[in-house]
């Protein structure tokens, strides 16, 4: 198996502009469309006309 595309970071850029549901450490959750996301896996959420900036190291799980 190739480890292309089996990274975390390639699951995200698959999941760009697809709905996603964002569990944080708190137990908070966000769900949206994913619209950005960086090497540190801060991410972008969109949910109608707010834009969510995530920071990454808060991030537990990542939905589709």
């Amino acid at each position: 198996m190739s480890e292309t595309g089996n990274r975390p970071l390639d699951v995200l850029e698959a999941s760009v502009g697809d709905d996603v549901t964002v569990r944080l450490k708190d137990g908070e959750e966000f769900t949206g469309v994913l619209t950005g996301y960086d090497q540190h896996m801060n991410l972008v959420v969109e949910a109608g006309q707010d834009t969510t900036i995530i920071r990454g190291d808060n991030v537990v799980s990542i939905q589709p």
